[in-house]
């Protein structure tokens, strides 16, 4: 029974919302040290989960070729060479730079069934992975910008 019991929480870690909280993450800061460290819009999306306004982050309509990086902890997160024009107002993206930079858990906030992204390193939460995106993964990653630092190529 114990096995049983041992083994269903396993699953359970591995395909619900706690798999991001189990993962150990390498850079930990405290609130008030990443209040300091952040601006206060970019603090309330990676730390505390918002969202910018669609149209309104500076890297939606960025087209230069480089790499983006989470605005926490410096790490690669995407490539300008997997972004795409979504339409839809936020930088987006059809594959991240590595399977290992990025974590995804399912986030049912506002009565959706949505699938989150959050960077590996620090825990910031980038954005959310939709399953309307183009060949060859046929994924959007929909970030936002004020999550991002953009280094030029």
């Amino acid at each position: 029974m114990k096995k049983l019991l041992v083994l269903v929480f396993l699953v359970s870690l591995f395909t619900s919302a706690s798999f991001a909280q189990a993962h150990r993450f390498t850079v930990v800061k405290s609130e008030g040290e990443w209040k300091k460290q952040l601006s206060p819009e970019a603090f309330q999306v990676a730390r505390k989960e918002g969202t910018e306004r669609a149209y309104s982050g500076k890297y939606w309509n960025n087209h230069e070729a480089g790499t983006y990086q989470c605005v926490c902890c410096n790490q690669e997160v995407f490539s300008s060479t997997t972004k795409f024009e979504s339409g839809t107002g936020w930088p987006s993206f059809y594959k991240p730079s590595s399977k290992s930079a990025v974590l995804e858990e399912v986030d049912r906030t506002y009565n959706m069934d949505r699938t989150k992204v959050t960077c590996s390193r620090c825990g910031a939460h980038l954005g959310h992975v939709f399953e309307d995106g183009p060949k060859p993964t046929g994924l959007r990653y929909c970030l936002n910008s004020v999550a991002l630092n953009f280094v030029k190529k």
